[in-house]
C-alpha cells in the first residue's frame, strides 16, 4: 500500500482563517498587541486535516510575494485584488515560522505560486504516494489523476468538498487537465483575467468537450456559431494569454525526498499550539 501524502495550500488556509475570525472582530491579539487569528486558525486547520486524512507525510506550500511569472505574461494578473488588511501583515511570517516550529515542512519559491509547487509535488510523487491536496482553490482540480484527491475547504475546520478524478469527469464531462482550457474561455474575475467576453462556463465546457482544447477550438473556429466565432476572434490573443495564466506549471524543482516530509506526533503539535508559543513567535518577528 502506498503511503499517504498531504499537501497543504498554506496561503489559502491562512487567508480563510483570518477573514473567518476577523469578520467577528476576533483578532486574538498577543500580549504585545500583535494579531494572531489567521496564524492560529491556519495551524488548527492543519492539525485537523492531519486528524481527518491521517497522512504519513506532509508538505505546506506558500506564495512568496505578490509578483510571479504570470505578471510578466499579463500585467493585470491579480491587479484587482485589495492589499491585505494591516492586521494580517505580521501573520504571514508568523504562520510560516509557526509551521517550522511545529516540525512541518514548508516550501515556497519566488516567482511561483503555491499552486505551481503543489503541481510539481503531485507530478513528482503521484506514483509513489496517495496524495490529498487541501485548498480552497478550484484551479487545482486540473491536477486530479489516479490516487490524487483535491479536498476543497467547505465549512469550519473539518468539512471538505472532495474531488477525485472520477467525480470530476462525471460532473464536468472533461478530463481534469482540460479544466485550464475551460478557464481560459470563461476567465477568472478573482485573478483578474477576462478570458473571452460573453463566454461563460457552460459554453466553455461545450467547446472543450467537442474540440478538446483551446487550440482545438481555434483550429475549428469556422465550424462555430457566428456569435461564438465573433466573440473568440475579438479576444483571440487574450484567450491564449488566459490559458497561460490558468494552467498550473508543474516544473518547479523539488529536491526533497518524500521520506523527509515526516510529521511530528499529533499530540506534540497540539500541545505546542498555545499562546506562550505565539508570543515567542511574535517577539522573534518583531526583532527582525
Amino acid at each position: 500500500m502506498k503511503p499517504k501524502l498531504l499537501i497543504i495550500d498554506g496561503m489559502a488556509l491562512l487567508f480563510r482563517s483570518y477573514f473567518a475570525s476577523a469578520a467577528m472582530g476576533h483578532f486574538i491579539r498577543l500580549p504585545d498587541g500583535t494579531p494572531s487569528n489567521g496564524a492560529q486558525g491556519f495551524a488548527r486547520h492543519v492539525i485537523t486535516a492531519n486528524r481527518i486524512f491521517k497522512p504519513d507525510y506532509m508538505a505546506i506550500c506558500w506564495d512568496m510575494g505578490a509578483v510571479t511569472f504570470r505578471n510578466d505574461i499579463y500585467d493585470g494578473y491579480k491587479a484587482n485584488r485589495p492589499a491585505p488588511p494591516e492586521e494580517m501583515l505580521p501573520q504571514f511570517d508568523m504562520a510560516k515560522q509557526l509551521a517550522t516550529t511545529l516540525g512541518w515542512h514548508s516550501f515556497g519559491q519566488p516567482g511561483l505560486e503555491a499552486d505551481d509547487l503543489i503541481g510539481a509535488m503531485v507530478k513528482k510523487w503521484c506514483d509513489a504516494a496517495t496524495i490529498t491536496v487541501v485548498s480552497g482553490d478550484r484551479d487545482l482540480l486540473q491536477l486530479l489523476q489516479s490516487d490524487v484527491t483535491i479536498a476543497l475547504t467547505k465549512k469550519g475546520y473539518s468539512e471538505y468538498n472532495c474531488y477525485n478524478q472520477a467525480r470530476f469527469t462525471e460532473e464536468y464531462g472533461i478530463l481534469p487537465k482540460q479544466f485550464a482550457d475551460v478557464k481560459a474561455f470563461m476567465g477568472d474575475a478573482s485573478d483578474g483575467y477576462p478570458g473571452v467576453k460573453g463566454i461563460g462556463e457552460k459554453t466553455a465546457l461545450q467547446l472543450i468537450k467537442k474540440h478538446g482544447s483551446v487550440e482545438g477550438v481555434l483550429q475549428a473556429i469556422e465550424t462555430l456559431t457566428p456569435a461564438q466565432r465573433r466573440k473568440i476572434e475579438a479576444d483571440k490573443e487574450m484567450l491564449k494569454v488566459s490559458h497561460q495564466l490558468a494552467e498550473i506549471h508543474c516544473e518547479a524543482p523539488i529536491t526533497t525526498n518524500l521520506e523527509a516530509l515526516t510529521i511530528p506526533p499529533f499530540e506534540q503539535a497540539v500541545s505546542q499550539l498555545n499562546e506562550a508559543h505565539f508570543t515567542l513567535v511574535a517577539r522573534h518577528i518583531n526583532k527582525k
